[in-house]
């Protein structure tokens, strides 16, 4: 299916490289009968644009999805024969629709979600261009941990929720480049999705507290982890700032680490050394010094680091640099 590549695990879709003519049929065949299950109208004369990514996991499907312009999407009576009668989860990261099924009208805020039910007729009317990721969840994963699923579905869950703010970020995660790809690691990510997602579309009192222990803490640990690698290279990123950002307490993030065999102090420090030796074994930075490199990367105290960096990489930092220089096309050891 040449339109639909794998790479490591994420299928990609793209209909901007087809002829403008094919573009909408394509989708439909391609996307539209095996991905979202439903039919596409343009509503006006501008070509179709539409890139997705899509990864399979265990009783969870998810999808990334940028539409241009305005267009309608239908699941008809046709499509229920296909007997598919999953729940989909949308999410609105940018744009404008008006969704309707049984009688029910939502119109979610940008970062809002709603629930959609594949066992019943329904319409999506996208008002202009939109970028939204769709999260499938089988039936039999909802059914007796969501209270009254049948009658939740269609109901805006607001941006602010703290599970479906986590499950974003999740979702990004998992269609980005560092997404996990081992079968274990895949189906504990679907196993936190589906709590994440049961959450905030409204648990049982007895499913709730079992999902806040799994998906919950894990996507806050992933939120968390995500914050330090975006901040890395400030010298006074510390724990105190870092909780305060995910408004939880210090207390709570030591804990998170804790449970995940280390320290916060410990998965700082290994993230910058990484990216000291990442940076030393770079052609690109050889006229930096190791000095000027170690501070950039965050670190504040030379002989600290170079202790810490011999401790951890069993060389110094200027063997790493001439080592690599001797060996270009074998820079790097083993980072686990």
């Amino acid at each position: 299916m040449e339109a639909m590549p794998e790479r490591a695990g994420i299928l990609t879709f793209s209909t901007n490289e087809l002829p403008e003519r094919d573009r909408v049929p394509v989708w439909r065949e391609v996307f539209g009968r095996s991905i979202s299950k439903l039919d596409l109208e343009l509503v006006s004369n501008d070509p179709l644009l539409c890139e997705s990514s899509i990864r399979a996991l265990p009783d969870v499907t998810i999808w990334s999805s940028l539409i241009s312009g305005a267009v309608t999407a239908k699941r008809t009576s046709s499509h229920l024969a296909d007997g598919d009668d999953n729940f989909v989860l949308n999410i609105i990261r940018r744009g404008r629709l008006s969704v309707t099924q049984r009688d029910r009208e939502v119109i979610p805020d940008e970062g809002a979600a709603f629930l959609w039910s594949n066992a019943e007729k329904g319409t999506l009317r996208q008002l202009e261009t939109s970028d939204f990721v769709s999260v499938a969840l089988s039936r039999r994963l909802l059914e007796g941990v969501v209270r009254n699923v049948d009658n939740v579905f269609m109901r805006p869950i607001p941006a602010s929720t703290e599970a479906l703010r986590l499950l974003r970020t999740y979702i990004d995660v998992l269609l980005g480049a560092s997404a996990p790809t081992s079968p274990e690691l895949l189906a504990l990510s679907a196993a936190h999705m589906g709590d994440l997602a049961v959450l905030a579309i409204g648990a049982t009192r007895g499913e709730e507290e079992v999902a806040r222990n799994g998906g919950l803490r894990a996507a806050r640990l992933q939120a968390v982890k995500s914050d330090i690698l975006a901040n890395l290279t400030q010298a006074d990123l510390n724990i105190e700032h870092v909780a305060a950002r995910h408004r939880v307490s210090p207390r709570y993030v030591r804990d998170l680490f804790n449970a995940d065999g280390t320290t916060f102090g410990d998965f700082v420090r290994e993230q910058r050394l990484r990216k000291v030796y990442r940076l030393l074994c770079d052609p690109m930075e050889r006229r930096r010094s190791i000095g000027e490199i170690a501070l950039t990367c965050g670190f504040g105290d030379i002989s600290h680091f170079n202790h810490s960096f011999r401790r951890r990489f069993g060389e110094t930092p200027s063997d790493a640099r001439e080592r690599a220089i001797r060996n270009p096309a074998n820079q790097s050891i083993e980072l686990s």
